[in-house]
């Protein structure tokens, strides 16, 4: 069996998509959408044999797939999302799920109502150190977890043109290094160490030009009692080849070792009274990092195709939102917030 997929939306990062639905040999993208003729044209290059539109619901109306991967700035998936639903058509929708929490519900709700798939595509959970820290965590290399910390060092926001050049709206956006970034890192938390049940966040705006924060410090409480830090500053950058392939450094301890992510994607694991050592793992330098949007896109595949279990789907996917809402309320009211 063949899934018929439809792109909608064609710019910067749906480059990485592209990429990744090429390499799917069952998969066939028979559509693509976007307002830009030169991104339909470069899209077409890649998939020939597609229909190309300026418009998603005429896309939809015309070419009926059965899954469309909704590739567009936040503001518009719920118009995408109801589009497909109310089509009887799947739909894989890239985060920020949406602008505000009501939007996000509202798009979680309306594929329910009409019974479709709503997958989240939230694909750090897929960039394979953190899926190698995880079985190192599940194997009992460090013990029991206690802490885990990540410092986001991107650099890629000084200045008056910071991200015009990828996606200029993100200087538009009024919730930004948590709505657009952190969250990625609240799923890698969730998925590393467990539930999350609290967090105490300061946030800062260091670039004029931008209308959201982009540093900030979130102290993260677990159900298991462990402890969480997200350190991240989106001016800053850190030692890398590219510094956005890890966009950043993390260390995970706990009470019988630690592990420590680099910024070239390499593991370092060190015991109490050992020297560090660098642990070996396979991974693949390709796409956006190691490969983890053709991961995310081959998990949703398998679970059309063949019935595995989605992680991430959109009613559960909206616990990361959530607690994005408690951050943001934590930084307004200079507290501790329970999620």
């Amino acid at each position: 069996m063949s899934l018929k997929l439809a792109i909608a939306g064609l710019g910067y990062f749906s480059r990485f998509h592209q990429d990744a639905w090429s390499r799917c040999p069952d998969v066939q993208v028979v559509a693509i959408a976007d307002a830009d003729q030169k991104r339909r044209e470069e899209a077409l290059r890649l998939f020939p044999e597609a229909q190309a539109f300026s418009d998603v619901e005429r896309m939809l109306d015309q070419v009926r797939p059965d899954l469309v991967d909704i590739v567009t700035p936040p503001d518009t998936h719920l118009q995408f999302v109801d589009a497909a639903a109310c089509r009887g058509i799947a739909a894989i929708c890239q985060k920020p799920i949406a602008p505000d929490w009501s939007n996000a519900v509202s798009v979680v709700e309306v594929a329910e109502e009409y019974g479709t798939l709503l997958a989240i595509h939230e694909n750090f959970r897929w960039m394979p150190w953190f899926r190698e820290a995880k079985k190192l965590v599940d194997d009992g290399y460090i013990g029991v977890p206690l802490n885990i910390s990540f410092r986001l060092r991107p650099g890629d926001g000084q200045g008056p043109n910071a991200y015009l050049s990828r996606q200029p709206y993100f200087q538009q956006m009024k919730r930004f290094l948590i709505h657009e970034t952190a969250i990625h890192l609240i799923d890698v938390f969730r998925f590393i160490m467990g539930e999350i049940t609290g967090v105490f966040a300061r946030l800062k705006r260091f670039n004029p030009v931008i209308s959201g924060e982009d540093a900030g410090l979130v102290i993260f409480e677990f159900s298991s009692g462990a402890s969480g830090l997200f350190d991240g500053n989106r001016l800053v950058d850190h030692p890398a080849n590219d510094t956005r392939m890890t966009n950043g450094v993390m260390i995970l301890e706990g009470t019988e070792g630690t592990i420590r992510l680099d910024g070239f994607g390499r593991l370092f694991l060190k015991k109490p009274g050992s020297d560090e050592i660098e642990h070996y793992y396979h991974w693949e330098n390709r796409g956006y990092g190691g490969d983890c949007v053709f991961n995310q896109i081959r998990h949703i595949v398998e679970h059309i195709l063949k019935g595995a279990p989605l992680v991430n789907d959109g009613r559960s996917y909206l616990r990361n939102f959530a607690i994005e809402e408690a951050i943001y309320a934590s930084n307004q009211e200079a507290r501790f917030i329970s999620v």
